[in-house]
């Protein structure tokens, strides 16, 4: 009974987070606190009070302008709450109530950020990735021991490392295309598939290179970007990570089938 309505505070806890997320993939990149100062409107600079920091509901009384300048509110913030909240939501389906599912939680949160700040810096902060590893650590390892699953989690760690040292052979043969963020963001991602088994961490480590592909393939024949362009890998790792915890184990199959 329990599983089948988890998904919903799950889904309100991701909208709190993804609005904090919004905050992270902000301020990082620029070198500042994510605690201080408070939230203001990045023109007039007047602090925003609780009743305009409501995740969507906010924006959406607000009609997506500051309260005291009018100045314009982007879509993406509540863009990103949404997404993580429903990214939440799927968590909570696909993991169930297990003593991980906080682990999993706070993978969404990380990688969500961490695409952004990918995306609008082509940077993956270690800032970001280097705390949120230890924290990943951290909790898988207490859910692992609650629920007597230690070998899932040496698993996950030889997983992890295997993910990053293969990444990191291939970006030294690429010589310049792929990023050292790229190589150790593969080890965060590596230690969430195979701490579900080794056929979800080899969907997250192929699929990039296939997604990754097939867009930058798409965006270079519609010329929205050039040849000469940088794309950003990070994201196809975290879409490929996505996939892989979600359906990984019926990918495997379907493919040895």
């Amino acid at each position: 009974m329990l599983e089948d309505v988890l998904w919903i505070p799950a889904a309100v806890l991701g909208l709190a987070v993804g609005s904090f997320v919004n905050v992270v993939a902000y301020r990082v990149p620029l070198h500042r606190s994510v605690v201080s100062p408070a939230s203001a409107c990045p023109r007039c600079e007047h602090r925003l009070g609780w009743r305009d920091n409501i995740p969507v509901v906010s924006w959406l009384i607000l009609r997506g302008r500051c309260r005291y300048c009018g100045a314009p509110i982007s879509f993406r913030y509540p863009i990103v709450e949404l997404a993580t909240a429903a990214l939440f939501a799927a968590a909570a389906i696909v993991i169930g109530a297990q003593w991980v599912l906080p682990a999993y939680m706070w993978f969404v949160g990380v990688t969500v950020a961490l695409t952004l700040t990918d995306l609008d810096h082509k940077l993956i902060p270690n800032r970001i990735l280097f705390p949120s590893a230890g924290g990943a650590v951290g909790l898988l390892g207490i859910g692992a021991l609650i629920e007597g699953e230690v070998a899932s989690l040496g698993r996950a760690l030889l997983g992890a490392t295997a993910y990053f040292a293969t990444l990191l052979v291939v970006a030294l043969i690429a010589k310049g295309g792929f990023g050292f963020g790229d190589v150790k963001l593969a080890w965060f991602l590596g230690l969430y598939a195979a701490y579900l088994g080794w056929g979800e961490l080899l969907v997250a480590g192929f699929l990039p290179f296939a997604v990754g592909g097939v867009v930058s393939i798409l965006l270079l024949a519609t010329r929205i970007k050039g040849r000469k362009d940088a794309i950003p890998f990070g994201p196809y790792m975290v879409i490929g990570a996505y996939i892989a915890l979600a359906a990984g184990r019926q990918i495997t199959d379907w493919y040895i089938r």
